[in-house]
């Protein structure tokens, strides 16, 4: 019987080896590339909360705190809510700002990078089968 290659450690090989590359991308800046991309969902959103910006990222509001606490440790993100409320609201400081567009030339280096080893065509591709990757799920009758 021949082996049949699994479809989702493929994908998960190359999330970890596209992730591994922007990070290098983006280490001069002292960022990874999932605080990079919190950081421009706060920007884009500011005034957020923590749920709200973990929906719009898709993780989990427990990962998100967890990922939160360093950017805010460092000064990057703070914390603008009211006193008294318990809804937090996000937004960047303006290091945070200042550093989150050092790194835009960085990832854009990145995005370059990725599109010269793939070629136009098959980033495009790449583009459209990840998108049907993401719609997939269990119907109800399976």
């Amino acid at each position: 019987m021949s082996e049949t290659p699994c479809n989702c450690m493929k994908l998960r090989r190359a999330s970890l080896a596209i992730t591994k590359l922007y990070d290098q991308y983006l280490q001069p800046a002292g960022l990874t590339v999932s605080q990079y991309s919190i950081m421009q969902s706060i920007r884009r959103s500011a005034p957020v909360s923590v749920s709200e910006l973990a929906a719009k990222t898709q993780l989990d509001r427990t990962t998100m705190v967890r990922n939160l606490h360093p950017l805010e440790k460092q000064g990057i993100v703070l914390d603008v809510s009211k006193p008294g409320t318990r809804n937090r609201q996000l937004t960047l400081s303006k290091y945070g700002e200042d550093k989150l567009k050092s790194a835009e030339l960085l990832w854009l280096q990145a995005q370059e990078n990725v599109k010269t080893a793939l070629g136009e065509s098959d980033l495009a591709t790449l583009a459209q089968l990840l998108l049907k990757v993401e719609s997939l799920h269990v119907s109800e009758s399976e």
